[in-house]
């Protein structure tokens, strides 16, 4: 026994040292990037600009913001899958509300604060992926809505169609829609004439017309009753304040 402890003692050391030593070769760069703080203004400052896409075309539109997509995804740590789908239906929703004044920013604070943009996974190994057409693998479903403690108590609306519950719902894809919420507001945006709760351009666009059915984004009011008629919480408020504000300083959220 004295003989293991001993090795487990070398092997500390061995690690520390090598530890430091590793790090003796970053003292010169910053490791991290150093995040601007974040304005606590609201509505927060729209993100950057979206260039102008023919959102009638037929198929993904999203698609058509790839460009655009790229190079900002890796600055603000969203997929570039997701961050054009929040575009997709910044310029969709421009046209379709257009006393809205809805920025892609607000909705990727939604989607960070939700399921950090359909990657979330409650388990320590591994995370979701948004594949090529957009859908979120493996697909999203929250816990049943079965009034324990926190939670409200609903029961199953959809037969089970969206969230293959047909005891209770459960909130379902990246943006988080019960299903009540997703036959209300559930649009089709990716172009195959399905609305889908787990596509993230259909979940963005929804999302889009759930928020812009309360009004001008454009005020305090406005904005602050949008995203609690998502979810009535001051902290939820606060959570998708930072993270929008954050990314229109084109950096991750935190």
């Amino acid at each position: 026994m004295a003989g293991c402890g001993a090795g487990i003692v070398l092997s500390l050391i061995l690690v520390v040292s090598f530890v430091g030593w590793s790090l003796s070769f970053l003292e010169t760069k910053a490791p991290f990037r150093q995040l601007q703080p974040v304005s606590s203004d609201v509505p927060p400052a729209p993100a950057a600009e979206v260039p102008l896409i023919d959102v009638h075309a037929p198929g993904r539109t999203s698609d058509k913001l790839t460009f655009w997509s790229d190079p900002i995804a890796p600055e603000v740590g969203v997929s570039s899958a997701a961050l054009r789908a929040y575009a997709n239906a910044e310029l969709i929703a421009a046209e379709a509300w257009p006393n809205c004044h809805l920025s892609w920013g607000t909705l990727a604070g939604i989607g960070y604060v939700e399921t950090r943009h359909g990657t979330y996974s409650n388990s320590l190994f591994g995370s979701r992926t948004i594949d090529d057409n957009g859908y979120v693998l493996p697909a999203i479903v929250g816990i049943p809505l079965d009034g324990s403690p926190g939670f409200a108590e609903i029961r199953d609306t959809d037969g089970g169609k969206y969230d293959g519950d047909t005891e209770f719902d459960r909130a379902v894809g990246p943006m988080q829609f019960i299903p009540t919420s997703w036959q209300r507001f559930g649009l089709d945006a990716n172009g195959d004439g399905e609305a889908d709760p787990n596509q993230i351009d259909d979940a963005a666009l929804s999302a889009a017309n759930l928020l812009c059915s309360s009004g001008d984004l454009s005020t305090a009011e406005g904005w602050t009753a949008a995203i609690r008629s998502y979810n009535n919480s001051e902290k939820y408020l606060a959570d998708v304040r930072n993270a929008a504000a954050s990314y229109a300083l084109q950096q991750p959220a935190f």
